[in-house]
């Protein structure tokens, strides 16, 4: 029983991955359509081919994150079943009313609502306790959701509230990060000395940061290649950061030559950095998204193991899944995030085009202009939050950069009513997503 209620989860997950792919779609996609630089069908094939292509490019921090959403020794796999099945309900239904919720917060607030909905159901509202690190520790049904827990070596704190704090803070970087792309283009316009100082110095501070983030050959944990130069080259922690160089490098190299082209000829080249941008969003968007159910799986082979008494052991290769705990990296079988950057790549390839008008035209008009500094913005939060492993909402980031580059017009560019319906969507999700886990959980145990 608990095995084959493994598996469903594991296909539910998938599942729940497919439709993050539709349901997001028009994140990536919204502003190459509204510009009209690539057809509808285009921009799902070329969004879905880069959200793929993520497989090669990011680690599983984000995974780890969502996968210790709660603490997996005190639940069960209905837990994660529950959680996973509100998250669908929500996402299916958020989709069909247009609605550009984040599929991340979906997840992790079915999860945690379960996980209480579970604590609550077996401890009550009274202290419990348990034995954690050889010590006595007593307990509430609140403690059962990891809320907060200190960044290791002064690093970046994790938990359900910092994940809530970016709710803001995610959007709000994005729309500043846009912001500031945009009066840099628009001053690069100019005939003037400044700007091409100011990019020049960008350039080498860009250069500069990305070489001190690279790891070399002595760091790398499991090199790819016999070869060193390659090894460091195709380490997915350095493709990240050569990605970030190759975006501010090729923004700032048009930026120089910005002020001698006509109007026809910015345009074209716009157009053509669209593509550009719009693919290292798509990049991000499938790297934060797709490690979301691989934290979920992973979560759910850590439960079975506890709940089954199987030994790690014993387990087949293909379910041999081990978090990261302290100075260990984990482990996780191949075909894991294989088949979620591929469930979530066909998501993408099946589109979303309810969200993709209220993107690309409802909440401000979009020019190639603005779509370049709205999804540069995007993908380059989107590479930071994962950085610091923080699963952000993609819809929040690229919603925050339409927003930013619309302000550099005039206040009233953006349209303010539908903001604050988003806005209203994205406070909502995460409690609705616990509630309706939360009632799922009692149903189903009845049943299991």
């Amino acid at each position: 029983m608990e095995f084959t209620l493994l598996i469903v989860i594991i296909v539910l997950a998938l599942i729940f991955d497919y439709i993050n792919g539709f349901h997001d779609a028009a994140n990536a996609i919204a502003t190459i359509v509204a510009t009209k630089v690539l057809s509808p069908f285009q921009a799902v094939v070329w969004a879905a081919f880069f959200n793929f292509l993520a497989y090669w490019v990011f680690g599983f921090g984000v995974a780890d994150t969502v996968a210790k959403t709660a603490h997996t020794m005190e639940i069960n796999l209905v837990v994660i079943l529950s959680g996973v099945i509100a998250a669908i309900i929500w996402n299916l239904f958020t989709w069909w009313q247009g609605i550009p919720s984040s599929s991340s917060h979906t997840l992790i607030g079915g999860f945690a609502g379960a996980a209480i909905a579970h604590a609550i159901a077996v401890h009550g509202f009274e202290g419990y306790t348990i034995v954690e690190e050889g010590k006595n520790v007593t307990r509430h049904w609140y403690n059962i959701v990891s809320w907060y827990k200190a960044g290791k070596d002064g690093g970046m704190p994790t938990g359900v509230t910092i994940i809530i704090a970016f709710i803001v803070l995610a959007p709000l970087l994005g729309a500043l990060v846009s912001y500031l792309i945009s009066i840099w283009l628009l001053n690069a316009s100019k005939k003037s000395i400044y700007p091409k100082i100011f990019t020049c110095l960008l350039m080498i501070a860009t250069v500069w940061f990305v070489e001190s983030q690279l790891k070399y050959y002595s760091e790398i944990e499991k090199p790819r290649f016999d070869s060193v130069f390659w090894s460091v080259v195709f380490e997915s922690h350095n493709i990240k950061w050569f990605i970030v160089a190759f975006i501010v490098l090729s923004i700032s190299t048009f930026c120089l030559i910005f002020s001698s082209l006509s109007h026809s000829q910015s345009d074209s080249w716009l157009r053509k950095m669209q593509l550009l941008s719009s693919a290292s969003f798509s990049l991000g968007h499938g790297g934060n998204d797709s490690q979301k159910v691989m934290g979920i799986i992973a979560a759910a082979v850590a439960v079975y193991i506890h709940t089954s008494g199987v030994a790690q052991a014993t387990l087949p290769d293909w379910l041999d899944v081990v978090l990261p705990e302290g100075d260990s990296s984990g482990k996780m079988p191949g075909w894991i995030p294989l088949a979620c950057y591929t469930a979530i790549a066909a998501g993408t390839l099946s589109g979303g085009w309810k969200i993709v008008k209220t993107m690309g035209s409802k909440i401000t008009k979009v020019t190639s202009f603005e779509g370049v500094a709205a999804e540069t913005a995007g993908a380059l939060t989107l590479y930071f939050t994962e950085h610091l492993k923080i699963p952000v909402s993609t819809t929040h980031t690229i919603t925050g950069s339409i927003i930013g580059v619309g302000l550099t017009k005039r206040i009233s560019a953006v349209r303010w009513g539908i903001t604050v319906s988003l806005i209203w969507a994205w406070v909502l999700t995460i409690p609705v997503s616990a509630l309706l886990a939360g009632l799922i959980y009692y149903v189903v145990s009845i049943f299991i």
